[in-house]
């Protein structure tokens, strides 16, 4: 998508994402994400964008560092939530984000990337087996 623009999360995208999730969710969950969000911003270890195109959110992800939980090394990465607009879907938005959110966590050192996935979700599962990624995901 020539158009499409990557960036950091912000404080006001909150309505855009609430209305993104609805859309895929059918249903409105604005307290989650108020309160997801205020999480986000108080972590230095988290790791968010957005996906822009023509100046219109378009889709989501966030992610983090592991931070020694469970013992869980901090080389171990997390997409916890990615979001995309139903209206563009398999048109590269989710790929862009995610790409973005590898090298950022690349970047301060994270060699692994999970994700939770239900095994069913076919579609989903074929998705992050094809972001592309020098150290897997």
């Amino acid at each position: 998508m020539e158009n499409l623009k990557i960036r950091p999360l912000k404080e006001d995208d909150l309505d855009a994402i609430i209305e993104i999730d609805q859309k895929v969710l059918g249903e409105k969950r604005k307290e989650y994400w108020e309160k997801k969000l205020e999480r986000v911003a108080g972590k230095s270890t988290q790791t968010c964008f957005v996906a822009e195109l023509e100046g219109k959110i378009a889709g989501f992800i966030l992610g983090d560092v592991s931070g020694w939980e469970f013992g869980v090394p901090d080389t171990i990465g997390w997409i916890d939530i990615l979001g995309v607009d139903p209206l563009h879907q398999k048109k590269g938005v989710a790929t862009a984000l995610a790409n973005e959110l590898i090298k950022s966590l690349n970047a301060v050192g994270v060699k692994t990337i999970y994700t939770l996935v239900s095994w069913d979700d076919w579609d989903l599962l074929q998705f992050f087996r094809s972001v592309d990624s020098p150290e897997g995901i």
